[in-house]
């Protein structure tokens, strides 16, 4: 299983993997490869389906937990609660709800505080799921269901080769 060399791998495979000119040290939880050609980018802000699992109060806008998507943990804000909606039908419930408290399910709009990339879960599923921990409880899952990216602008000669 370990040291086998591969020709291909699908989304949710765990490879390694050595590029040249890279050193182990700028790399860290979290980043993600991508084709030259079509490069990952960083999401700037997202739109979220969750659940609440178990949280003691309440969640309301401006709540700060830590998020963990493939792996990523970053602290991620949640900047508004969209709406409240059924668990089983998706049907909203509220529009634009103060607050939201364990069982409910709701979109929000979610803001990470870190550079992160996601996907939506449609798209890519295991870039596309998360959980929310605060206090090392497991607060909320979810998935993303659509992306605000930010755009770079730059562009590696490897991509301006393919194009």
């Amino acid at each position: 299983m370990h040291h086998e060399s591969l020709t291909e791998a699908s989304s949710g495979d765990v490879v390694g993997f050595g590029v040249r000119g890279i050193s182990g040290v700028n790399l860290h939880r979290g980043l993600v490869a991508s084709h030259c050609g079509e490069p990952a980018k960083e999401a700037c802000s997202f739109t979220a389906q969750i659940v609440v699992i178990n949280h003691p109060t309440h969640i309301s806008n401006g709540y700060t937990p830590i998020m963990f998507c493939h792996s990523a943990r970053i602290p991620c804000q949640f900047t508004e609660i969209l709406s409240r909606i059924d668990r089983k039908t998706f049907q909203e419930l509220e529009a634009g709800p103060r607050s939201i408290k364990s069982g409910d399910a709701a979109m929000v709009l979610m803001t990470p505080q870190m550079p992160v990339c996601v996907e939506c879960f449609a798209d890519c599923s295991s870039m596309g799921r998360f959980a929310v921990l605060d206090m090392n409880q497991t607060v909320a899952v979810g998935v993303v269901r659509s992306v605000t990216q930010k755009s770079t602008g730059k562009s590696t000669k490897a991509a301006q080769k393919t194009r």
